[in-house]
């Protein structure tokens, strides 16, 4: 492993979402920086974590999109090795490996149901233990709360997929946002006079609730009024693979092939077959007035 001579604040968690409750651990990192410290992350490869805490889990954000909103939030250093390459390191092993050579670190902070070690056998208790034996000071964030209850991805997962995009959002701190690649599709909203980007979620990742989506797309910094529709389409190229197709409002041009932002802001209508394109372009200028 790397060794590293910068001392540092470390923010630990799994970040998925990167929620309300992750960014006050972040902010708290961030703050160190005054006193000289890097801030800095461990987290895992999020297409690498399939359990937690003994549940199957469905993550929200790829690891490139995670990265992206860590740096968005002061970090500047984020470790996030696969899963399997650090599992087995006992609680003392990830303390001096990680923590010590890695990171120097200084200050680590994390969230008070934070494990680490094999099998998660250490807590944020132990942490503390392992800070005042190697001489690195560990604080542990107080739980945020919204509308009383405690601000958890696991909410978030709920909210999702109920299509409640203004609960999950008020919990993330942020919009939700697909950052997928543009890819080609069957092209029919053209023949309709509705153009779509076309984006496909990767396997593992948690689904919102099928249907349409008043969304914003942000397209080389500028944020347009949108339009996404999430389900599923027979193309072989997609291999099965939930899709989101979204008519960016105001927009002309090709974006094939860039990662492209999509926030949905409001679910709009369940997904609905038509019985012809008519029906199609009909429900379509409803759901844009309905979007405007």
């Amino acid at each position: 492993m790397g060794i590293s001579v910068v001392p540092s604040a470390v923010a630990l968690g799994l970040f998925d979402g990167v929620h309300l409750g992750h960014r006050r651990v972040l902010e708290l990192v961030s703050a160190q920086s005054a006193g000289g410290l890097r801030p800095c992350v461990f987290t895992f490869e999020t297409e690498s974590v399939g359990v937690k805490h003994e549940t199957a889990l469905d993550y929200l954000y790829p690891s490139a999109q995670k990265c992206r909103i860590l740096k968005a939030c002061g970090m500047e250093r984020i470790y996030h090795p696969p899963f399997a390459e650090v599992c087995d390191l006992t609680g003392e092993e990830f303390v001096r490996e990680i923590l010590l050579k890695r990171f120097a670190a200084a200050y680590v902070c994390c969230g008070r149901d934070f494990r680490f070690g094999q099998h998660a056998s250490c807590n944020a208790e132990d942490l503390q233990r392992f800070g005042a034996h190697y001489g690195f000071a560990v604080e542990l964030a107080e739980d945020v709360t919204l509308d009383g209850q405690h601000v958890s991805s696991t909410r978030i997962r709920k909210h999702l997929l109920q299509g409640d995009m203004t609960a999950a959002n008020a919990l993330l701190g942020a919009p939700y946002t697909i950052e997928q690649e543009v890819v080609h599709g069957a092209q029919l909203g053209r023949t309709i006079g509705f153009p779509t980007l076309n984006q496909v979620f990767a396997e593992g990742q948690l689904v919102p609730k099928f249907g349409v989506y008043a969304s914003k797309t942000c397209v080389d910094g500028v944020d347009y009024p949108s339009l996404t529709n999430i389900g599923m389409k027979p193309t072989v190229q997609y291999d099965g693979l939930p899709l989101a197709e979204t008519y960016v409002i105001g927009y002309a041009g090709d974006l094939y092939g860039k990662v492209v932002p999509v926030s949905l802001l409001r679910f709009l209508r369940p997904e609905q077959k038509f019985a012809s394109v008519e029906e199609l372009t009909a429900q379509m200028q409803r759901d844009l007035a309905s979007c405007r």
